[in-house]
C-alpha cells in the first residue's frame, strides 16, 4: 500500500471519552509537544468536555453511543495527516506515541500497541482471556502479527477514511484490523505499558458483563 503524508510530525490524538473528567487532565498533560488533542465526548455527564477544553484540547460531541462511532467521528474531524487513537482513562502513556509514529514513518500502514500490564490486577482475567482468544483468531485467520486488538493505534487519516464506515460499538478495533488485513496493510505491533486507570471503572474490562458485550461484538465481526 502506498501513502503520501505531508508530515509525520503533524498528529492528532483522538481521545474518545465518556465520563473521563477525573482522568483527562493527566492524559492531556502527557500528550507529546506539537501533537493536537481532540476529545470526542460521547454523552458524558461529569463535565468531561469542560475539563478537556481547560486542558487545551479541541472538543467535539458524538451523540450516538458506541466506541466505534466516537472514534470515527474523531478521525473525520481531525485535520492532520496522521491520527492516533488513545483511551482517555490514563491507562496508557501518550508518551509512547512518537515511537509508534516513527514506525509509521518507516513504512507501516497501521501501528498498534500491545498492552503489557505494569502490575498485577491491571488487566482482569476475563478481559485478558477474551482478548487472547480474539487475537489468536486474527493471527490464524488473517495472518496478522498481533497479540492485542489495539487499544492504542496510529495510522494515516486518509487511509483510515478510505476503509469506509466500520463497527459502531466495541467491535471497531477488531474490524479495523480485519479491514486492514483485507486492504493489504502492513500492520506492526509494539509493546506499551498498561497501567491502572487513574479514575473510574472501564466500561468493557471493568465487569464481566461489559467484557461479554465486547466479545459479542467481536464475534459478530469475525463471522
Amino acid at each position: 500500500m502506498t501513502k503520501i503524508l505531508d508530515s509525520f510530525d503533524d498528529v492528532t490524538v483522538v481521545i474518545p471519552c465518556r465520563d473521563e473528567a477525573g482522568a483527562l487532565p493527566g492524559v492531556l498533560a502527557a500528550i507529546p509537544p506539537g501533537y493536537r488533542a481532540l476529545v470526542v465526548d460521547n454523552g458524558s455527564t461529569d463535565g468531561t468536555a469542560d475539563v478537556a477544553r481547560a486542558g487545551g484540547a479541541t472538543v467535539i460531541s458524538q451523540d450516538e453511543p458506541g466506541y466505534g462511532a466516537t472514534v470515527q467521528a474523531g478521525i473525520a474531524a481531525a485535520g492532520t495527516p496522521v491520527v492516533a487513537v488513545l483511551d482517555g482513562d490514563g491507562s496508557m502513556d501518550p508518551g509512547a506515541l512518537p515511537e509508534l509514529v516513527e514506525l509509521l514513518r518507516a513504512g507501516a500502514d497501521l501501528v498498534v500497541g500491545r498492552r503489557r500490564p505494569a502490575e498485577r490486577g491491571v488487566w482482569p482475567w476475563h478481559a485478558r482471556a477474551g482478548n487472547y482468544l480474539v487475537a489468536r483468531r486474527l493471527r490464524r485467520r488473517y495472518g496478522l502479527p498481533v497479540h492485542d486488538i489495539g487499544a492504542l493505534r496510529v495510522a494515516s487519516r486518509a487511509s483510515l477514511l478510505a476503509l469506509g464506515p466500520l463497527h459502531r460499538r466495541s467491535g471497531y478495533p477488531l474490524e479495523l484490523l480485519v479491514a486492514a488485513s483485507r486492504a493489504g496493510w502492513r500492520v506492526v505491533e509494539r509493546d506499551i505499558e498498561y497501567r491502572p486507570r487513574t479514575h473510574g471503572r472501564s466500561k468493557v474490562s471493568g465487569s464481566v458483563l461489559g467484557t461479554f458485550r465486547a466479545v459479542r461484538d467481536f464475534l459478530a465481526v469475525l463471522r
